[in-house]
């Protein structure tokens, strides 16, 4: 699940000129701690871990964190089957993520999902994270 994070997360990097973005400086025991405390949906091809999406429902809003996809598997609907799977498994009435504000991929994604954004928050001299949510349908 690291190394998919990492990789995930080079072209982010990139994106930002900033190899210290969070998802990429995380460590094993970081995410071994997070993991115990939300919900992970995976995709496999065969033997390799090809996707993952983590979750954590909290006072009734679904928080969907570090949606990844395999680089050489991105714009091929990974993405959009782990986020509705995400959502589908929760009970909950509203679903909340952010991303940052030059991910255009990953903004262009959450909107055509449902998700509208609600708030702006600076995370860096260089990084800003949109907020979304999306009212989920029961």
């Amino acid at each position: 699940m690291l190394t998919l994070q990492r990789a995930a997360y080079v072209t982010e990097a990139q994106l930002y000129a900033d190899a210290r973005l969070p998802a990429l400086t995380q460590t094993l025991p970081e995410l071994v701690a997070e993991l115990a405390g939300s919900s992970c949906l995976a995709v496999w091809h065969g033997p390799r871990l090809v996707g993952a999406v983590r979750t954590r429902e909290v006072d009734g809003v679904l928080h969907i964190g570090r949606l990844v996809v395999a680089p050489d598997l991105q714009g091929h609907g990974t993405g959009s089957r782990l986020l509705a799977a995400a959502e589908a498994a929760s009970g909950c009435a509203t679903a909340t993520l952010f991303t940052g504000h030059l991910s255009e991929a990953n903004l262009r994604l959450y909107q055509r999902h449902g998700y509208v954004e609600t708030h702006r928050e600076q995370l860096s001299p260089t990084v800003e994270l949109v907020h979304l949510a999306k009212h989920l349908a029961r």
